[in-house]
């Protein structure tokens, strides 16, 4: 008769095959002990539905690691306390690719879960996360903790743009990004900066909240600036309404030809009437001839 232990791990193995990750789930602690509160009980379980939603993983429960921690008679194994070496060799035993383990902190129902990930080929720890329980959490929940460990590129929620001025451009973070269809894009979970940019309209500016796996409506409103381009290109003058006015006599052109002929005469004239008085009392022209 087969040994029960050999038994169990042979199922956990045969199962395993047919999963491209296999994730153990080790009994959650509180305060270097076992956690067998009924409210942790239900929080397991909660977990582990949370990791089995995933792609391609099977999940090896925290009953089923127990009972082969129990059957392999290595209690040690229950409580490694953040050590990967000891997770590693946990994740070996039930034939697990990544196995998660968790201490639970808080009063009463609320609390906070610090969970992290151990990679059981390497014997490295892969990333952590907290899960709040008892209260607000904007995180997703035990689902979206699940996807922050292991599968942190989907931890995005979507943004919705409804824009009252065609032909404007969006920036994320400084990027310009472009929307889908159904003018949507997904972005990481948390706090981001949006700006909405037209030439004729003045920008758009706001910190939006990203939530997982929720679509958040966000309504722009551009404002139209006074004035616009095409009023600062000038308008055609109407000649009808122009005023000539003469210059005045010094910048007018010197006139030539008759004109000119008449001036010198004169000149002539002029100068040959100006006459010059001698100290000896005679008086001749400037031309010449007596006075």
């Amino acid at each position: 008769m087969l040994n029960r232990s050999v038994v169990v791990l042979a199922l956990l193995a045969s199962s395993a095959a047919y999963a491209d990750r296999v994730v153990a789930l080790a009994p959650l602690s509180t305060l270097g002990t076992e956690d067998t509160s009924a409210s942790t009980k239900k929080l397991t379980g909660q977990i582990e539905v949370a990791l089995a939603a995933l792609p391609g993983t099977k999940v090896v429960t925290t009953a089923q690691v127990v009972a082969a921690i129990t059957k392999a008679k290595k209690p040690a194994l229950k409580l490694c306390e953040r050590d990967p070496a000891c997770l590693a060799e946990l994740g070996k035993l039930v034939g697990a690719t990544v196995v998660i383990d968790g201490e639970v902190g808080g009063l009463g129902e609320s609390k906070v879960v610090y969970l992290g990930a151990t990679d059981v080929a390497s014997g490295k720890e892969m990333r952590s996360t907290t899960l709040q329980v008892g209260a607000q959490d904007d995180g997703g929940g035990p689902s979206g903790a699940a996807v922050r460990l292991l599968e942190p590129d989907r931890y995005r929620g979507v943004l919705r743009f409804a824009i009252d001025a065609g032909g404007a451009t969006i920036y994320v973070n400084g990027s310009k990004v472009a929307l889908g269809p159904k003018s949507e894009i997904a972005l990481p979970v948390g706090t981001q900066a949006v700006r909405v940019t037209h030439p004729e309209y003045r920008d758009f500016v706001k910190f939006i909240d990203v939530s997982y796996g929720k679509t958040t409506e966000v309504a722009v409103g551009m404002t139209q600036y006074p004035i616009i381009q095409h009023d600062l290109q000038g308008k055609p003058i109407n000649s009808d309404r122009i005023t000539y006015i003469d210059p005045p006599w010094y910048r007018r052109p010197i006139a030539v030809g008759v004109g000119a002929t008449v001036l010198l005469v004169a000149t002539a004239i002029i100068v040959g009437n100006i006459v010059h008085t001698f100290p000896s009392g005679e008086c001749r022209r400037v031309g010449g001839g007596a006075c």
